[in-house]
């Protein structure tokens, strides 16, 4: 059933009057104006830090293509400038797809203070994209198909699987009346615009990471002269939703490197990639059986695979502050045929025998955005020599143009040409997305100041208050001198 959300009333307009001349939850440094469906609120962390801000929402088409779509919200929370004389309002981009904006503002010791810190320039809106967060009124689809965990599977097997619960599903959404075909980065891109619109802006500064990037990138195509500046970290282009293989074997090296600077871990780990091989080629010919303690004293039993082992290895190599080191270990002990870390890791619920479920946002954007033919084919003959292999994007490339009508095309996956400034703030051990690809994507964008972040890895907003002022810098339209910014690597091994 749909919700509803009702357009902008007498009765509303006279109840922000009242608000506004109350003052209620309003600071002295925010501006006295309420734009239409907003409220004042004391916006609060999961850490218990507090700002007064308002949230509020638009209502768009959720399929602009059809014309006879429904209306569907896009909700924001607005944490209000501190300088009198400010900038276009900076909109943040989650990552995902399928990140929450107003939840990035909220999880402790994360990017609030980045968020606090930008309003100097504008308004900062953390923004649910349309399915995410505040913003989702679509229902969770879970199929009736699951992967046996306790059988050997081949990888052609397992896509099948995850094809006819994708199957299973868009039946599903179609009779809760959802629109999968409006669920893509496009429409999310002139969303945004609705959203300029909504705050009385001529122009917004885009300000994301990883998915959001892509969303931005998307945005520059659509939106050019609506677009002041672009803050973007973790870069992903618009047909780089599946990664090259041979770009993760190329981390692996820049890894391996960085290993070989600490001379305990350098001693642990000589050669990481023949351990990766050697671990995987065990695997192949001798899956692991083991039993998972579950936390009501059931256990569940697995075969555990290469092809297991690779997905957990795609989602820990990310930051090299973060999974890195227990990734190490993992195949470290795997090699002397041990499983005492195995299961620890496998306790974090990477695996289940459960119906495979779908969010809709989450399951169409990638499809959406695609992959060109060429590429395709790139990544497949790459994905032969792999590390691993398919693993890092999945289940893309494998439900590639399963939803007819929905992907984009190639004209949507060209890089973005245009001379808006931008800021580029690339990891060199981000191992989602890749230095090389990253420099591709934005090849054409001739007003572009990149800063690499030496020993950053996928999420390095936060990693060292060098980049905040970076940052600040490139909004205050001041030099940058600084080609980089270091961090110390952490400890590869435990102590």
């Amino acid at each position: 059933m749909r919700n509803m959300y009702f357009r902008r009333t007498i009765k509303q307009t006279l109840a922000m009057t009242a608000l506004l001349v109350s003052g209620h939850a309003l600071a002295d440094n925010q501006p006295s104006t309420l734009y239409a469906n907003e409220k004042a609120i004391v916006f609060k962390t999961m850490d218990n830090k507090t700002t007064n801000a308002f949230e509020g929402y638009i209502e768009v088409p959720e399929n602009r293509n059809n014309a006879n779509s429904r209306l569907i919200p896009v909700k924001y929370v607005r944490f209000p400038a501190t300088e009198e004389k400010s900038g276009p309002p900076i909109i943040y981009l989650s990552g995902g797809p399928g990140g929450s904006g107003i939840d990035t503002a909220k999880y402790p010791n994360f990017r609030f203070p980045l968020f606090m810190a930008l309003r100097e320039f504008g308004d900062v809106i953390a923004l649910d994209q349309r399915g995410t967060g505040a913003s989702n009124t679509t229902p969770t689809c879970t199929s009736s198909h699951s992967v046996p965990l306790s059988k050997k599977l081949t990888a052609d097997q397992v896509t099948k699987i995850y094809q006819a619960s994708a199957n299973e599903c868009l039946a599903f959404w179609q009779q809760q009346k959802v629109d999968i075909l409006g669920y893509t980065t496009l429409q999310s891109a002139l969303d945004i615009d609705d959203l300029r619109k909504h705050l009385q802006a001529e122009k917004v500064t885009l300000w994301g990471i990883s998915y959001g990037s892509h969303l931005a990138f998307a945005a520059m195509n659509t939106l050019k002269d609506k677009i002041d500046k672009v803050v973007i970290a973790s870069a992903e282009g618009l047909n780089q939703t599946v990664k090259l293989p041979h770009e993760t074997n190329a981390y692996f090296a820049r890894l391996q490197q960085a290993i070989n600077t600490q001379a305990d871990a350098a001693k642990a780990y000589p050669d990481l990639v023949s351990l990766m091989h050697r671990v995987h080629k065990q695997l192949v010919s001798t899956p692991m059986p083991v039993s998972i303690l579950q936390k009501d004293g059931s256990s569940v039993e697995m075969l555990f695979q290469k092809m297991h082992l690779q997905i957990i290895a795609s989602s820990m190599i990310a930051d090299p502050q973060r999974g890195v080191k227990h990734l190490l270990m993992l195949y470290k002990t795997l090699d002397q045929g041990s499983d005492k870390v195995l299961i620890e890791v496998l306790k974090r619920g990477y695996f289940d025998d459960k119906p495979i479920s779908f969010k809709a946002m989450n399951f169409a954007m990638d499809i959406a955005s695609g992959i060109t033919d060429d590429r395709l084919a790139i990544v497949n003959e790459q994905a032969k020599t792999s590390l691993l292999g398919l693993a890092l994007n999945f289940p893309m490339p494998q439900l590639n143009r399963s939803v007819k009508g929905l992907d984009l095309g190639d004209d949507f996956r060209k890089n973005p040409v245009n001379d808006i400034p931008t800021l580029l703030l690339t990891g060199t051990l981000d191992g989602r997305t890749y230095i090389n690809e990253q420099n591709m994507a934005t090849k054409g964008l001739s007003n572009l100041t990149q800063i690499k972040v030496i020993n950053g890895g996928h999420n390095i907003f936060m990693v060292s208050p060098k980049i905040t002022e970076v940052i600040k810098l490139f909004l205050s339209n001041k030099a940058i001198t600084t080609k980089s910014v270091t961090v110390a690597l952490p400890s590869f091994v435990s102590k």
